[in-house]
């Protein structure tokens, strides 16, 4: 399948690059970027063409991948799946509701197969842990924290200069990822409380369908001592937790199986767990907590008055 990749930013160059240029299955056709001269030394290093259009990589491609900030990425997103090009999105596809279902409903529309890289949910020790879960069932409780130090002061991370990141924080960037694993196992869930805590750090609590409650801790200004990924299951069954990764795996490889999944869905049109649907749940879920903690930050006055 002939791939075409929006964005150059650390992400593209680091993640998406590597993957697509190494996948067996994928004629990876070039890039475009908001900045000619990153969209240049990319090409160059992949040995793929640049191009300063992305209308017209759209037109060479048939799937497009997206590394690019959400509402940018939904933007072009739009315009791809309406030209009938396959979708591999990141999360979340539109830090705007509105946004997240205008890509919806174009890839309906247009008839896309479409995969949104929840990272985690294509590792294998996850994706197995998982299956399980939601097969034993009888889960009464979880707990997702997820905490990193991206935008901790001094903590070299390549991706703490992100304006959206720095003006979304934790709830948009790793809740998706929190959500991405709770739902599967615990069914559909409404936002039962949310508050704010350190920086940009905040607290949910959530109602599934199935009768359990969980909870999720976000933040990515936490102490680089502090910070990791936990989720941990209570029930029947007893405790269980979100096993580790294999050594050698991440973010690359996961990416390479999200390709191997869009390309497996675009061939039997059978959509994939992860596709824009389930990250437009996702999207509808972090708009209803963005909503509560905004409510929360401007009734505070009045209360402490």
């Amino acid at each position: 399948m002939k791939i075409g990749l929006l964005g150059t930013g650390p992400w593209a160059e680091r993640t998406y690059g590597p993957a697509l240029s190494a996948h067996p299955e994928v004629e990876f056709t070039g890039v475009w970027g908001r900045r000619p001269e990153a969209a240049a030394a990319l090409a160059d290093r992949f040995g793929i063409k640049a191009y300063s259009d992305a209308d017209e990589l759209i037109e060479d491609s048939e799937a497009v991948a997206f590394a690019l900030p959400p509402q940018v990425q939904a933007e072009h997103a739009v315009r791809a799946a309406t030209a009938g090009r396959h979708l591999l999105l990141e999360k979340p596809i539109g830090v705007d509701l509105a946004d997240a279902r205008r890509v919806a409903d174009a890839a309906a529309r247009g008839g896309v197969a479409s995969v949104v890289l929840f990272t985690l949910r294509f590792m294998p020790e996850t994706a197995a842990w998982i299956t399980e879960q939601a097969s034993l069932g009888g889960w009464f409780t979880a707990r997702a924290d997820w905490l990193a130090a991206v935008l901790t002061p001094n903590s070299g991370s390549p991706y703490g200069a992100s304006p959206w990141r720095q003006e979304k924080g934790a709830l948009w960037d790793v809740g998706p990822h929190a959500l991405s694993l709770l739902l599967p196992i615990l069914g559909d869930a409404t936002v039962t409380g949310a508050a704010r805590g350190q920086f940009d750090t905040v607290h949910l609590t959530f109602r599934h369908t199935g009768g359990a409650s969980s909870t999720a801790t976000l933040g990515l200004t936490a102490p680089p001592a502090a910070g990791g990924v936990e989720v941990v299951l209570r029930g029947e069954h007893g405790v269980t937790g979100l096993p580790p990764q294999r050594e050698g795996e991440g973010p690359v490889q996961a990416l390479g199986r999200a390709v191997d999944a869009l390309l497996v869905s675009a061939r039997t049109g059978q959509p994939h767990a992860c596709d824009v649907r389930f990250a437009l749940r996702v999207v509808e879920i972090l708009a209803e907590a963005e909503r509560m903690l905004v409510e929360d930050r401007n009734s505070r006055p009045e209360r402490e008055g």
